[in-house]
């Protein structure tokens, strides 16, 4: 039976939102192969987060408990990886490409000599030349177009998947799986560098991924004398202020407030657009949002092709008009 493994990330003593949603896609690669799901966790006194892992999906758990691993150790996590999957023989590897994923996987490909694929925003199984094959989904050409990237000679196929993209799928309390306990022979010497430490930055604003309305603004502001009228539209929407890479590059808004694929990925209830063009590498950033509104002057900006409701209209024009609306109500 042809396996999907994921590594789990754990921090702060809980599984990692990407681990869950790249483990609900694996579950569904899985199906396509008809094959299994399994798992492999890292850390310190972890045998919950490992049956939780079964509850969303795995059918086995990889186990790994030791304190010294219960931060992340580069060289350590590589070589335990590696040795479970290099036994295990998968057909498929998925990470999570958070900045501890996006430091492993590549360690774990060269170990393995196999191919990866980073920032993985889909994934799934094609038949090809009579093989089932991995397809990982990336935007490419500066965000223009979606690519597909195919590993056709060497096992594992490895993916990075990006966090926020894919659905977390539900809790299954009845599910029952296999969790395997594993003890690798672990030396001092072996640390030939050591975490010793994780500094959570202070956080300082809402988190984009927790809100629920976010109004994002792009270059198109330049014309309008900047990003005030995105921020009185999301104060008025009581909403979060976002954008785009232009709007970083201008000075407008922090990195932190970046959408796309060089920034956050969100699924708010409403997202706003506000001057931006479009371009894939930002709409792939709010994609999962439930209802998008696009306001550009540009009538055939491809913006308006993903957006639930549109305007085409002067921004110095309407956004005043939404505004006075808005806080009148």
């Amino acid at each position: 039976m042809r396996q999907v493994v994921v590594w789990a990330e754990r921090r702060d003593g809980r599984i990692t939102d990407v681990s869950l949603e790249t483990l609900q896609k694996a579950t569904r690669l899985a199906k396509a192969l008809n094959g299994s799901v399994a798992a492999i966790l890292i850390g310190d006194t972890c045998r919950t987060s490992a049956e939780e892992l079964i509850h969303y999906g795995a059918d086995r758990v990889w186990l790994i408990e030791d304190h010294r691993l219960d931060l992340y150790q580069s060289d350590l996590y590589a070589k335990i990886v590696t040795d479970i999957i290099a036994e295990a023989k998968p057909e498929i590897v998925l990470m999570g490409g958070t900045s501890i994923g996006m430091d492993l996987a590549p360690r774990v490909a060269a170990k393995l000599k196999t191919g990866l694929t980073a920032h993985c925003i889909d994934l799934y199984i094609e038949n090809i030349d009579g093989r089932d094959q991995l397809i990982p989904v990336v935007p490419g050409w500066g965000g223009q177009l979606m690519v597909k990237i195919t590993c056709p000679d060497h096992r594992p196929q490895m993916a990075t998947v990006r966090p926020g993209v894919m659905d977390r799928g539900r809790v299954d309390t009845s599910r029952s799986g296999e969790i395997i306990p594993v003890a690798p022979t672990i030396r001092e010497s072996d640390f030939r560098a050591k975490t010793l430490e994780m500094v959570k930055e202070e956080e300082k604003e809402t988190l984009l991924e927790d809100a629920q309305i976010i109004v994002s603004g792009g270059f198109g502001l330049y014309g309008s004398g900047g990003f005030e009228p995105v921020e009185r539209l999301a104060s008025a929407l009581h909403g979060e202020v976002a954008g785009t890479r232009p709007a970083f590059d201008q000075g407008w808004i922090p990195e932190s407030r970046m959408i796309g694929q060089s920034g956050r990925t969100v699924r708010p209830g409403l997202f706003v657009s506000v001057g931006a063009s479009g371009a894939m590498h930002y709409t792939t950033g709010f994609l999962k949002a439930k209802v998008i509104v696009a306001i550009d002057k540009n009538p055939i900006a491809p913006i308006f092709d993903i957006a639930d409701f549109g305007i085409a209209e002067d921004l110095s024009r309407i956004i005043p008009c939404l505004i006075e609306q808005l806080e009148n109500h």
